[in-house]
């Protein structure tokens, strides 16, 4: 996970010919790609920043920017997914404006990049971001038993509502730092509170992260995506692949052993997804 952000303020990203539809964002001008996608729009990138991303689409004013290289499906898909995370009963509008409302303020996007030369030298100041790769954006994954190379746009587009989202708008519940209820269910996941990765973790943990340049709220983000996903079914099949780093990856397995972020992550004020995303969002 690289979570790309700046935390001095400077100006928001603004919608540059949008209007409103049923709760999403549809540009009205300025379309490079219409795409064959009901809901959504590839646009130009013309506001001013990340310049060497040229396209753009914008879900519930959340944009997503990609390099030329990015094919305009997997895009589209990445669009999909996060209406999805953020509609996830598909009425046209967000399941928690609070939540929404705490990325815009963080200016919170998506960067989609084909190779590694696609990524900026430098984020804007007083912006969040995330980055998506257009070969680990999966669509076929969804379509194919859940089998095979996984759809990474599940975890990456996660990643930036729960950070720039969920975090912010609940420090004391989902902050990403030592003392939140999550961080604690996240000590006691991992047997013990560790701010860097251990020698070895203790021989009852369940979540064993051992990614090195990954700080305690990298660690906090990682938790949350492995527990909520595997509450929503996307790691059924994976344990042989992902067992080294979770070991919860189903929603009985969650519910059982690992009860507070259970109960954190269907709690109802929290308006939480309860089906996993697919990419077809309102289709």
């Amino acid at each position: 996970m690289r979570i790309l952000s700046i935390l001095s303020l400077v100006f928001l990203i603004g919608c540059v010919g949008c209007k409103k539809n049923n709760g999403s964002i549809t540009p009205t001008s300025g379309t490079i790609n219409a795409g064959n996608d009901p809901n959504f729009k590839i646009v130009a990138n013309n506001d001013g920043i990340l310049n060497s991303l040229p396209k753009k689409v914008v879900v519930f004013d959340i944009p997503i920017y990609a390099a030329s290289g990015v094919e305009d499906a997997r895009l589209l898909h990445a669009a999909n997914i996060m209406a999805q995370y953020l509609d996830n009963n598909e009425d046209g509008q967000v399941d928690n404006p609070r939540v929404v409302e705490t990325m815009k303020t963080n200016k919170a996007f998506l960067l989609m990049w084909k190779t590694e030369a696609d990524m900026p030298s430098s984020v804007p100041s007083g912006y969040t971001g995330q980055d998506l790769g257009n070969d680990e954006t999966i669509p076929a994954w969804h379509t194919n038993g859940h089998t095979g190379r996984f759809d990474a746009s599940l975890e990456e587009v996660l990643h930036i509502i729960t950070h720039a989202g969920y975090s912010k708008a609940y420090p004391q519940i989902f902050g990403e730092q030592a003392g939140s209820s999550i961080a604690n269910a996240m000590d006691q996941a991992r047997g013990g509170r560790f701010t860097s990765i251990p020698a070895s973790y203790p021989s009852g943990a369940w979540y064993t992260y051992d990614d090195a340049t990954c700080n305690y709220d990298c660690m906090v983000t990682e938790y949350h995506y492995w527990a909520l996903t595997s509450i929503l079914g996307a790691q059924a099949n994976r344990l042989a692949g992902i067992g080294q780093e979770w070991k919860l990856n189903t929603k009985a397995k969650v519910q059982a052993q690992d009860i507070a972020i259970y109960q954190l992550l269907t709690d109802p004020q929290y308006n939480f997804p309860t089906k996993l995303p697919d990419g077809t969002y309102r289709r």
